[in-house]
C-alpha cells in the first residue's frame, strides 16, 4: 500500500492511498481458497470444486468483498499509522475506475479526507472559582405541598337532593360525542369520562357549560378549538359535543393526618412532612446544580479559543436547524425569532452550534486526560431506566438497546459528561451562596458574547433553571433529566392536556460531541388544551444532556 499526504491544513488532512492490483488479486486467491472446502456445487464432489470454476462463477462478487475490505483496512491503517484522532467519519473518494478495479485490471486508488480533533491544553480547572446557589425549603412551602396533596387526595361522593346540580369543583361522570360540521371526529368520543369542573382539563368553554347539570341530563356543549391548537385538523374549528351526564359527585376533602400519611406509604404525618421537605430540597438542589453547571460551562467556554472541526460544527448546526425549520413550517417559531430573517437566524443558531461543539471538545479532552470512562454497569443502569419508561415493552426495548451501539452511545454521552463535570467541580473552588428561591429559579443570563444586539437576541443560548414541580419521591437528580413523561391518551379523552415534549435533541447551550438522540415527540392524536411548545425553542431554553463523548 502506498500513502501520500496531500494536504495538512488546520484540522484537515488528505491522503492519497493506492493498493496495488496485485495485492487485491492475492487477496482474492486467498478468499477463494478459504471458501473452497465449504462449497457444494452441482456436478462436483463436496470440497472438490476447481478454483478456476469458482473464480469464473463468483469472482466478481468475491472481488467486491475484497475491495471493500481493502478500503476499510487501508483507511484504518492510515489513521493508525499517522496517530490521528478523528473528529468525524472520514470521507473516502475513489480515484480509480471501480469497475476496472473489481475486474483486476487497475489499482485501487482513493483519496482519504479526514478532520482531526484539535490538540490543545485545557484550562487548569483548579483555578476556576464558582458559586453554588443554595436555598433550603421553608416551612410555608412544606405546608403548601401538604395542601396540594390533601387536595389531590380528596374523594368524590354522588350529589343528591336539592344540591344535586353540578357546581364548580364537582366531578361529573359523562359520555360524549363530538362533531364538526355534523361529522364525528377521531378522538372526540368517550364513555365514563371523569371530569372535575374548573380543573382546566378540557379546552376552554367545555367545563363551564356543564355547571348546573344533574345526573341524567343531556346537554350540547359548543366550543371552538384554539387557533394555535396542536392538532392541525382541529385548529380554529367549532365543535358540538353531545354530552350525557351520568353522575354528579361532590368533593369530600381529605385531612392532613396519620391516616392520609399511611395511605401514601408513610408511618405517620411527621414522616410524610419530612418526605415532602426532602423532595423540595432535591428539586432545589437540582436547580442549584443546573445553574452551577451552566456557570461552569460559561467559564470553560470563555477560557478556550480552539479550532473547531468544520464538519462537526455543521452536523451540530444541521441538527438544530432541522428543528427550527420544523417549527417554522408548523407556525410555532418563538416570538423573538418571528421577525428575523433566515440569514440572521442561521447566524445565531450557528453560534450556538459552535459553542456546543467547543464545550464538548473541552469536556472530552479533560475526561480523556483524567481517564474518565463509563462502565458497563453504569450504561446498563441507564438502559434499564430508559426501557422502564415503555411499560410492558420494557424487555423488548432493553434488548433493542443492548444490540444497538448508536443508542448506547446516546445514553453513554450524558453519563460521561456528568462524570467529567463532577470531576471538574471537585477540583474547582466552589463556594456556597445562600439565595432566595426567586433568585435560584430565575432565568439565566446569557453567556458572554451572545445576543450582541441586546434584548432578546441570542436568548436561545440561555437555558432556564428547573422549576420545582415534581412531587414524587423519585424526583430526578438533575433538571435535565426531570422532563416529565406525559400520558398519551390514544384519543379517548379529546380535550386532555398535551404530552410534554422531552426535547432531547439540540439543547442549544450545552456541549455536543456525540450526536444527540432525536427528540421523541408524542404526536397526540387527541385534541389537547394547549399547543406544544416549539421544540427548537424548548431545546434552547430548557436544554438536556448531550455531552462529550469518550
Amino acid at each position: 500500500m502506498e500513502v501520500v499526504e496531500k494536504t495538512h491544513e488546520g484540522l484537515s488532512r488528505s491522503y492519497a492511498v493506492r493498493v496495488p492490483a496485485s495485492d487485491l488479486g492475492a487477496a482474492l486467491d486467498a478468499r477463494i481458497a478459504e471458501i473452497l472446502p465449504t462449497l457444494n456445487l452441482k456436478g462436483f464432489r463436496p470440497g472438490k470444486v476447481p478454483a478456476a470454476h469458482v473464480r469464473r462463477m463468483y469472482g466478481k462478487a468475491l472481488m467486491g468483498e475484497v475491495v471493500e475490505k481493502a478500503l476499510n483496512e487501508s483507511s484504518q491503517q492510515v489513521l493508525s499509522d499517522n496517530q490521528l484522532r478523528i473528529a468525524a467519519q472520514p470521507d473516502v473518494k475513489p480515484v480509480s475506475d471501480m469497475d476496472q478495479v473489481i475486474a483486476g485490471r487497475e489499482d485501487l486508488a482513493y483519496d482519504l479526507d479526514v478532520e482531526v480533533m484539535p490538540e490543545f491544553e485545557p484550562a487548569d480547572v483548579a483555578e476556576l472559582s464558582l458559586e453554588r446557589l443554595v436555598y433550603e425549603p421553608e416551612d410555608s412551602e412544606v405546608d403548601e405541598a401538604m395542601e396540594r396533596l390533601v387536595t389531590e387526595s380528596r374523594t368524590f361522593e354522588p350529589r343528591t337532593g336539592k344540591k344535586a346540580a353540578a357546581q364548580d369543583g364537582d366531578q361529573v361522570l359523562i359520555d360524549f360525542v363530538g362533531r364538526i360540521d355534523g361529522e364525528a371526529f377521531e378522538g372526540g368520543t368517550a364513555n365514563d369520562a371523569e371530569l372535575v369542573l374548573g380543573s382546566g382539563q378540557f379546552i376552554p368553554g367545555f367545563e363551564e357549560q356543564l355547571v348546573g347539570t344533574k345526573a341524567g341530563d343531556s346537554r350540547e356543549v359548543t366550543v371552538t378549538f384554539p387557533a394555535d391548537y396542536q392538532v392541525d385538523r382541529l385548529k380554529g374549528k367549532e365543535a358540538i359535543f353531545a354530552v350525557e351526564v351520568k353522575e354528579v359527585r361532590a368533593p369530600k376533602a381529605a385531612e392532613a393526618n396519620d391516616e392520609l400519611a399511611k395511605s401514601v406509604g408513610f408511618d405517620d404525618l411527621a414522616g410524610l412532612r419530612n418526605a415532602l421537605r426532602e423532595n423540595l430540597g432535591r428539586e432545589y438542589k437540582s436547580a442549584s446544580r443546573f445553574k452551577l453547571k451552566r456557570a461552569l460551562l460559561d467559564a470553560l467556554d470563555s477560557r478556550h479559543d480552539i479550532p473547531l472541526p468544520p464538519r462537526m460544527v455543521e452536523a451540530e448546526f444541521a441538527q438544530i436547524w432541522s428543528q427550527v425549520e420544523k417549527d417554522r413550517s408548523e407556525g410555532t417559531i418563538p416570538p423573538e425569532d418571528a421577525g428575523k430573517s433566515e440569514e440572521t437566524l442561521r447566524q445565531e443558531y450557528h453560534k450556538i452550534a459552535e459553542r456546543r461543539v467547543r464545550l464538548g471538545l473541552v469536556l472530552a479532552e479533560i475526561g480523556r486526560r483524567s481517564n474518565v470512562t463509563v462502565s458497563e454497569a453504569e450504561l446498563g443502569q441507564a438502559m434499564r431506566a430508559e426501557a422502564m419508561r415503555y411499560g410492558n415493552q420494557a424487555a423488548e426495548v432493553f434488548e433493542l438497546m443492548r444490540n444497538n451501539p448508536n443508542i448506547q452511545a446516546t445514553l453513554r454521552a450524558p453519563i460521561y459528561e456528568d462524570k467529567v463535570v463532577d470531576l471538574i467541580l471537585d477540583k474547582a473552588k466552589v463556594a456556597d451562596k445562600s439565595v432566595s428561591k426567586e433568585e435560584l429559579l430565575r432565568d439565566d443570563d446569557l453567556p458572554e458574547g451572545f445576543g450582541e444586539a441586546g434584548g432578546e437576541d441570542g436568548k436561545k443560548a440561555a437555558k432556564k433553571p428547573a422549576k420545582a414541580k415534581s412531587k414524587s419521591a423519585a424526583a430526578a437528580e438533575t433538571p435535565e433529566a426531570a422532563s416529565e413523561a406525559a400520558d398519551h391518551d390514544d384519543g379517548e379523552k379529546p380535550a386532555k392536556k398535551p404530552a410534554k415534549a422531552k426535547a432531547k435533541a439540540a439543547p442549544a447551550a450545552e456541549p455536543a460531541v456525540e450526536a444527540a438522540a432525536p427528540a421523541s415527540d408524542a404526536e397526540a392524536e387527541a385534541p389537547a388544551k394547549k399547543p406544544r411548545k416549539p421544540r427548537a425553542k424548548a431545546a434552547a431554553e430548557e436544554g438536556g444532556e448531550s455531552g462529550g463523548g469518550e
